[in-house]
């Protein structure tokens, strides 16, 4: 089973297709779920801790707008585990949104930085392209290695 980057971060049609294909979806979704359902939130209204500045800090430097260092402490630490990686560009905004051009670009260029299997597709934007969107994608995921580590 492969760690499997989705991009947008968000979509749940590209998470519940990697985890339909026996592979493990790395979404952001996950990652917010474990980080509001830990004790260790002190403080619900802001919801971080005072380790995520850090994390945040190892993908984008001080300067950088708050917004993009607190989204990359959330999708940093699963760039670093992917083991493979499907990009959609050019997406709807109800097909997965981060809601940050800056963050995206980065995350993009972290992702393409790695050493891993990347499916870089645009976003079918007519039904008969649907289609080969998707074959394109079962493709790429059954490509991948299946067996448990």
């Amino acid at each position: 089973m492969a760690k499997v980057f989705i991009y947008p971060v968000n979509s749940l049609i590209l998470a519940d297709l990697v985890e339909r294909f026996g592979h493990k979806p790395l979404a952001v979704m996950n990652q917010v779920r474990e980080k509001v359902t830990k004790i260790s939130l002190d403080s619900p209204p802001i919801n971080i801790t005072p380790e995520d500045p850090k994390i945040g800090l190892r993908y984008a430097a001080v300067e950088v707008p708050p917004g993009v260092r607190g989204r990359m402490a959330l999708i940093g630490p699963l760039i670093e585990d992917a083991e493979a990686a499907i990009i959609v560009s050019d997406p709807p905004t109800n097909f997965g949104c981060v809601g940050c051009n800056r963050t995206n670009e980065l995350m993009k260029y972290l992702v393409r930085s790695k050493d891993i299997p990347i499916l870089e597709l645009r976003y079918p934007e007519a039904e008969e392209y649907a289609q080969e969107f998707v074959y394109k994608i079962v493709a790429f995921l059954e490509s991948l290695p299946r067996e448990e580590e």
